[in-house]
């Protein structure tokens, strides 16, 4: 029951409260540059598919850390639940700076990592970190390509991606030492395109 309430209020949290980062965020005190309209929508449209993937990190390590019996595993998903939650509200606060908005599906892409993550979780510990890993080196490809995409006027979402990009190869790591066991190609490559449809939906809606 412990497990369970956690995880809802994880769900509400993510989902309809402003999140607050213990750790200050990488965009502070970089001044908002001029952008274009243009510039300003493509920031706001990149920075919203950045705050889904957090969206979805928040239900995967919870939907994880409920089902596994592993109490040091546990804990391990827990605290990089809690790490994703900085990335969360960065990528909230650059949106917010560039007058955009959340993804409006995000109950939606919660509710999907969350049964992925408890799918996961079910077959084994080793399976459960090695989607893990794969998602955080997707996720990291992905944030690479951002790097390339963003207006370099937009220092501020700039220094955020960079710098969750380097967590999240932290996270695929510490995966990999907790004993990850390496996803079939089959599996990778559903996981592709499961995230091209989310990144290219989010990047609208």
């Amino acid at each position: 029951m412990d497990k369970i309430l956690t995880a809802a209020d994880a769900a509400l949290r993510t989902l309809f409260a402003q999140p607050s980062a213990a750790e200050r965020s990488p965009a502070a005190g970089i001044a908002e540059g001029e952008l274009t309209e243009a510039q300003r929508r493509l920031s706001g449209a990149l920075m919203r598919v950045n705050h889904v993937g957090e969206v979805c990190a928040q239900a995967l390590y919870n939907a994880q850390a409920m089902v596994t019996r592993d109490m040091v595993l546990r804990e391990h998903l827990l605290e990089a639940a809690r790490e994703e939650t900085d990335h969360l509200a960065w990528t909230r606060d650059r949106l917010n700076a560039l007058g955009d908005r959340p993804s409006l599906l995000n109950p939606l892409w919660f509710a999907g990592a969350f049964a992925i993550g408890v799918v996961a979780a079910k077959i084994s510990d080793a399976a459960s970190l090695g989607f893990v890993v794969e998602t955080e080196a997707q996720v990291s490809a992905h944030l690479e390509s951002h790097l390339d995409l963003l207006p370099e006027e937009d220092r501020a979402s700039l220094a955020v991606v960079a710098r969750m990009k380097d967590d999240e190869e932290r996270h695929a790591a510490a995966a990999r030492e907790a004993g990850a066991l390496e996803l079939p190609p089959p599996a990778r490559a559903l996981m592709r395109l499961a995230a091209k449809v989310m990144t290219t939906t989010a990047h609208r809606i």
